[in-house]
């Protein structure tokens, strides 16, 4: 599985956020979509999997557990984990969001 770190991720990629919805709710990174893991499974129709695939959640784990279910579950490619998730892109003061 590919990593990259928080500043590597591209302006306007496919983010997508693993953590449950009252952890996104509280802070995410703008233009992260909600796809919790304890649903991934069931919710991977709303991914394009044409496109590179940014992981995140609070701290890398989570999303290395949807990259690799992306990746040895269904056989995508350009499955990208987000190391250090999104504590590290508030920490690295990214455009993120709070509340609803």
């Amino acid at each position: 599985m590919k990593t990259v770190t928080v500043t590597d991720v591209p302006s306007g990629a496919q983010l997508i956020d693993v953590r449950e919805p009252d952890e996104f709710t509280e802070v995410r990174a703008t233009g992260a979509v909600n796809l919790p893991l304890s649903e991934f499974a069931s919710l991977t129709g709303r991914i394009d999997p044409d496109k590179d695939i940014y992981l995140i959640c609070r701290s890398g784990g989570r999303s290395a557990q949807a990259a690799e279910y992306l990746e040895q579950s269904l056989g995508w490619d350009g499955v990208i984990n987000v190391d250090g998730g999104t504590t590290a892109w508030v920490e690295a003061d990214l455009p993120h969001e709070r509340g609803e």
